[in-house]
């Protein structure tokens, strides 16, 4: 890359030269300046604002092993999934390229690439980002057999019990609410039951538990099979109607019931690793009775299976330097910036072999069961209108207490085929 040396003289000890020098430094300091900037593509990483500074340190570590190739620049996203969505969409839709890497939740993967939005990963570089990372994680960043982006971080939900109040854990979701209720006040079960993506988690959950899936294996049918569908339902409404249910329930997201467990008076809780490290520092007498174990079976003697979450690391279509984008987006989800990033933001590794790592050991002591979990986790359904699908799928559900397993099978099939039929990505 060309650099462009700016020299300047003026004559010495008159002041007409001091005033000539100042007007010519004024005149080509802007395009001396822009030269020197541009000597290293600076990438820019759109990605939610992580608090612990992990992402950061992330950012700065490629930056100096690239050793003068690239640096890295974190563009911050908002905390929230649907608006962090929202201005990618917008940027992209706009061709805008100082998009160089995308921090992309795992659910938008078919949509941006149907769109044309993001980058297939080099087929040479798949068989080495995918060595040692767990398949479920891998899954959620492929689309149409192409490796869309990496895997960085990953997350699946478990169950958080009291372990000064239960015994052993439950295996199923009948045994858990008949624990919860013979324990009368203290017996209440956290779970997320608002209208919005949480919703339809639950039931994704619960359904691919039953044997069940919303869509089929390719993404382009409904499938919703009346039995392992109904028994979901079933579960739904039972927990909504039981006097173990939170009766915010309607209104509660991950952290709603992260809060009313950590106030004492709840015995279980289904949710994210984030509840961990929250009760030891805003609940410690919670925390010191804290159990976890696998999320419940909905068939006894047919493990649950749960929905992968996580953060795919993804090069934006209109970059002006892909071949760096790629190479930085492999060195942000490096072993070592997963320790780190594990360590102090608690965001669990897509890496199999962290889960023995000492320093990983100590932030997840779960991480038996959460490894576990992750390696049965399912995918929500891959589809450029997996927007559509999650809203058809928590509006028809909501509230719980008011699902009617037989007829709304029915009627989530409907709304499902409407929204698959649907043509807006925003």
């Amino acid at each position: 890359m060309e650099i462009t040396i700016c020299s300047i003289s003026a004559g010495t000890g008159s002041r007409k030269g001091g005033v000539a020098l100042v007007v010519l430094l004024v005149i080509f300091a802007a395009g001396c300046v822009e030269d020197y900037d541009t000597a290293i593509p600076r990438l820019t990483w759109y990605v939610f604002d992580e608090p612990s500074g992990a992402f950061q340190q992330a950012a700065d570590n490629c930056s100096t092993a690239s050793a003068g190739a690239y640096a890295i620049d974190i563009a911050l996203l908002p905390t929230d999934a649907d608006q962090q969505r929202e201005q990618l969409v917008r940027r992209l839709a706009a061709r805008d390229s100082s998009i160089d890497i995308i921090g992309m939740d795992v659910i938008w993967t078919a949509e941006f690439a149907e769109a044309g939005w993001i980058l297939p990963w080099p087929q040479k570089a798949r068989a080495r980002i995918a060595s040692g990372r767990l398949q479920p994680a891998i899954e959620s960043a492929t689309y149409e057999n192409k490796l869309q982006a990496v895997p960085f971080t990953t997350n699946t939900q478990i169950l958080w019990y009291r372990t000064d109040r239960v015994a052993s854990p439950p295996e199923t979701w009948e045994e858990m609410l008949g624990q919860a209720e013979a324990l009368g006040e203290k017996g209440t079960i956290q779970a997320q039951g608002e209208r919005y993506e949480g919703l339809t988690v639950f039931f994704t959950s619960l359904l691919a538990s039953a044997g069940g899936a919303i869509l089929s294996s390719d993404g382009q049918r409904v499938s919703l099979a009346a039995e392992p569908a109904s028994r979901a339902l079933n579960i739904m409404k039972t927990l909504a109607l039981s006097p173990a249910s939170d009766p915010s329930l309607a209104t509660s997201r991950e952290d709603q019931a992260r809060l009313a467990f950590e106030k004492g008076d709840s015995t279980f809780m289904v949710n994210y690793t984030f509840v961990w490290p929250s009760a030891r520092r805003n609940a410690p007498a919670v925390a010191e009775n804290m159990g976890w174990a696998r999320w419940p079976a909905v068939k006894k003697d047919h493990p649950s299976r749960v929905t992968i979450g996580g953060l795919n690391l993804a090069v934006g279509a209109y970059t002006s330097h892909p071949e760096f984008a790629f190479r930085a987006a492999e060195c942000l989800a490096s072993e070592e910036n997963q320790r780190t990033t594990a360590r102090l933001g608690g965001l669990p590794p897509t890496m199999i072999k962290l889960y023995d790592d000492p320093s990983v050991r100590r932030t997840f002591p779960f991480a038996d069961t959460l490894l576990a979990a992750l390696k049965d986790a399912v995918q929500r359904p891959r589809t450029p209108l997996y927007n559509d699908i999650s809203l058809a799928v928590s509006r028809t559900l909501h509230p719980m207490n008011e699902i009617r397993p037989r007829k709304d099978v029915a009627k989530l099939k409907r709304s499902v085929t409407r929204a698959l039929h649907s043509k807006g990505l925003l």
